[in-house]
């Protein structure tokens, strides 16, 4: 009698299984064929039934965990018809398409003009995956990888004899060691940053954002971290070997640029701290263009701090080689820009001088006698992408008391001026809230899918198509950091917002290659990406860069409407990762899907994971 009763359990259990799949699946398809519309639904349901079973399970195998030199994952979710994409060859492991070496050096070198953005044509593109190098590792997690690089992953040891007494980076054995000394902090970052905050509030989380120019590894940045202060980092790809990849296998923020003659993908009003350590750019130079381009993206009451040549010319000329008279004439230009943009000098002490912007700058420089201040005439001081700089002032478009922000970490969540003023045309404050509590909804769903997000695994992390910030700000934690990406070609510019809420982020068209190494990020977000580029690019140009700035076994989080990821998916069969497509967190109803993937690990001379 007992194993009648558990034969027909069974029974009950079996068909109770197959109902409920069944179910699941059939709404899968009636709510994509109700939002195509007659004529449509019939096509996408057709992609769809392919795959719809495993749209019903909650990812049982797809592995998120670090193999190293072991497989990623174990579903093979392979289709007909999909086009294989191979391995680029050796040379190209540490490509960098628009900051390419031979290409640039075909432009011209005055003003930094070569150093810049040049990015292929679509008939150069590659259209293959950027392989690792032999021997390549997960970073370690963070704080040990702001101190420790594994050598195999960036393997050039020309700063380490080129830097050697200035304490920038030491090789030892199989990895790379950061002191955090650098040229003008021979006593270590934290040391030099203590300086600082003697004078500029650092501390109580007035000072948030900051940017870096000519950054070099980047060591204060990585040391401003502890102190809630989050710097954006850039230096050109020169004949210093990978400055900006070794700041991001530390797990600093950085890309790749320089100050040239286009201005910075960067909105006006953006940071709270802009810093140069003897970056050898010539901020006196064509009537202090270069200073007044930092006076665009520096918030009202923040901080300018330059600290080598020329500061104290009169003590270092010798030191540093230099004609003093060469210096001085150096520093009086400077301190005619600064005077002219309404900087005042609030510190110079040793090699280093802080000046702070003015709350009310525009009202400073119309008492200023004489003033040959020319206001640009711009409508958007926020429109920068490839737009040449002008020898011009950015006004501030509104008084001191609309710019004065929130402390971190209070501001995350507060109201962004520019949303309070109405500045972002269709997002009130109602909205911005609404997009919120969206954010951190679906931030939820993906702790649940993906369990690592919360442990360190990931510190890079960038969202491609980036809104508001929502996605960013439902993620904060200490463990990582975010780079917001606002597509040019989206509807509402919103980066202004993102960096008034603490944040950080950077303009960028999809259509190219994104300003950093290959293998730069840990983790990859996309919401929206693939419908808003659907008749600008094609999708493989867009998938590929992804790939080359993945990490392997990094992962990835699309997204988008399901005729959209049906396209995307198909691509994605032909690279090396592991992916999985699944219903919202509404339910299978809802017209949007969620796409995750894992990059597969493989290296040079491999043509398995497995290796």
């Amino acid at each position: 009698m007992a194993n009648k009763n558990a034969g027909d359990n069974r029974t009950r259990t079996s068909v109770s299984i197959f109902i409920v799949a069944g179910l699941c699946c059939f709404f899968y398809l009636l709510g994509a064929w109700q939002r195509s519309g007659f004529g449509k639904g019939d096509s996408i349901a057709l992609a769809v039934t392919k795959t719809a079973g495993e749209n019903c399970d909650i990812l049982p195998n797809l592995n998120f965990e670090t193999r190293h030199a072991g497989e990623a994952g174990g579903i093979d979710e392979s289709e007909s018809e999909v086009e294989e994409l191979k391995p680029c060859d050796p040379q190209y492991t540490d490509y960098t398409p628009c900051q390419d070496q031979k290409r640039a050096m075909t432009f011209p070198r005055e003003n930094m003009n070569y150093r810049e953005r040049h990015c292929p044509p679509q008939e150069e593109k590659l259209h293959c995956l950027i392989p690792a190098p032999k021997g390549y590792v997960t970073p370690f997690p963070w704080p040990k990888s702001r101190d420790y690089v594994p050598y195999a992953n960036a393997p050039y040891k020309s700063l380490t004899v080129e830097k050697a007494i200035q304490n920038w980076v030491q090789y030892e054995g199989n990895v790379f060691r950061f002191p955090g000394g650098g040229t003008q902090f021979p006593q270590g970052a934290d040391k030099y940053i203590d300086q600082l905050a003697s004078v500029v509030p650092i501390e109580n989380g007035t000072v948030r954002t900051a940017l870096d120019t000519g950054c070099g590894v980047a060591s204060w940045g990585a040391y401003l971290w502890k102190r809630n202060v989050i710097a954006m980092s850039f230096a050109p790809r020169d004949s210093h070997e990978a400055q900006v990849q070794f700041a991001l296998e530390r797990g600093v923020p950085a890309v790749i640029g320089v100050l040239g003659t286009i201005k910075m993908p960067y909105p006006s009003k953006a940071f709270d701290m802009a810093h140069c350590s003897r970056c050898l750019i010539p901020w006196g130079a064509a009537d202090g263009v270069l200073m007044m381009e930092v006076d665009r993206v520096l918030r009202p009451g923040g901080y300018w701090v330059l600290s080598g040549p020329p500061i104290n010319w009169k003590t270092n000329y010798k030191a540093w080689q230099r004609p003093k008279e060469d210096l001085q004439e150096e520093q009086r230009k400077i301190e005619e820009a600064a005077k002219l943009l309404c900087w005042e000098k609030i510190s110079e002490k040793g090699e280093t001088a802080i000046w702070r912007k003015r709350m009310d700058a525009d009202s400073c420089r119309s008492a200023q006698e004489n003033s040959a201040a020319r206001i640009c005439k711009a409508d958007d001081p926020d429109n920068v992408w490839y737009n040449k700089m002008e020898t011009c002032i950015t006004p501030n478009n509104g008084n001191g008391e609309d710019e004065s922000l929130k402390p971190f970490p209070e501001r995350l969540y507060a109201v962004p001026p520019r949303i309070a003023n109405g500045q972002v045309s269709g997002v009130s404050v109602e909205k911005y809230q609404e997009d919120n509590k969206k954010w951190k909804k679906h931030v939820s769903a993906y702790k649940k899918i993906n369990k690592l997000l919360d442990t360190g695994r990931y510190r890079n992390i960038m969202d491609m198509n980036a809104g508001l910030g929502g996605f960013a700000a439902a993620l904060h934690s200490p463990k990582f950091w975010v780079m917001n990406v606002m597509p040019t070609i989206a509807e509402k510019n919103t980066l202004g917002v993102i960096y008034e809420r603490g944040l950080i982020g950077i303009y960028h068209d999809w259509c190219e290659a994104f300003s950093t190494y290959p293998r730069t990020y840990d983790l990859i977000h996309a919401s929206g990406l693939f419908s808003l580029y659907k008749d600008k690019c094609e999708f493989e140009d867009i998938l590929l860069e992804m790939d080359r700035i993945l990490r392997p076994e990094g992962a990835v989080i699309l997204r988008d409407e399901v005729d959209v990821l049906i396209k995307v998916k198909k691509i994605i069969g032909g690279m090396r990762w592991n992916f999985k497509l699944m219903d919202h967190e509404d339910g299978p109803l809802v017209p949007e899907k969620i796409l995750v993937a894992v990059k597969q690990y493989w290296t040079l001379n491999s043509t398995t994971s497995s290796q």
